[in-house]
């Protein structure tokens, strides 16, 4: 029986770092608040969004990411539709993204990762102070987040059928809600106890 538990672990084995790991929480919120809109599976969503880059810090070579961490899969029981939209967020893996879970998957990646940037930038480190409009104005700057491929985040948004201004929203409302997990909640006041 799988679980979030079951693969929260599996992340956990696979990824020391920190920031991966809070790469993979982000990308599961985002991911499920798509579920939700769409009528997906959540749990089903989530456990995709929470392990598509699993297997990244052992094997950080095309191919090597995503298809090793497929195998494991496999060979943990994981079902094909989970495998199949793991290996889809991976442009040179070549497997089309069809069904709307493959297509929030790509959408949400990229865009996680440049939105956790961006409130990494702001005074209080805080999703709070993330606005749709900063977000796109970091776009503009290249030397900005410089590894996020802007290009994919562009895609993501059209191929899963959304205005970019409106899955910026989405995924900044969705990395709201675990903001203290993701550590965006903002830091706490000068002088303060905490």
């Amino acid at each position: 029986m799988l679980s979030r538990d079951l693969a929260w672990n599996l992340l956990c084995e696979f990824t020391q770092s920190d920031s991966l790991r809070k790469h993979a929480l982000a990308v599961e919120a985002c991911v499920r608040a798509y579920a939700r809109r769409l009528g997906g599976d959540e749990e089903t969503w989530g456990l995709v969004g929470l392990l598509h880059d699993f297997d990244y810090e052992r094997y950080p070579r095309a191919p090597d990411h995503p298809l090793e961490g497929s195998k494991i899969l496999h060979q943990r029981g994981y079902p094909e539709e989970i495998i199949q939209a793991i290996l889809s967020h991976a442009d040179y893996m070549n497997v089309p993204r069809e069904t709307p879970l493959q297509k929030a998957l790509y959408a949400c990646d990229e865009l996680a990762g440049f939105v956790t940037a961006v409130a990494l930038v702001r005074p209080n480190k805080s999703l709070a102070e993330v606005k749709v409009s900063s977000v796109k104005k970091k776009f503009r700057d290249k030397a900005f987040a410089r590894t996020v491929n802007r290009e994919d985040i562009y895609r993501g948004a059209a191929e899963l059928g959304v205005d970019l201004d409106e899955h910026i929203a989405a995924c900044l409302e969705a990395m709201r809600g675990i903001d203290p997990e993701l550590g965006l909640a903002g830091k706490p006041p000068e002088g303060s106890a905490d």
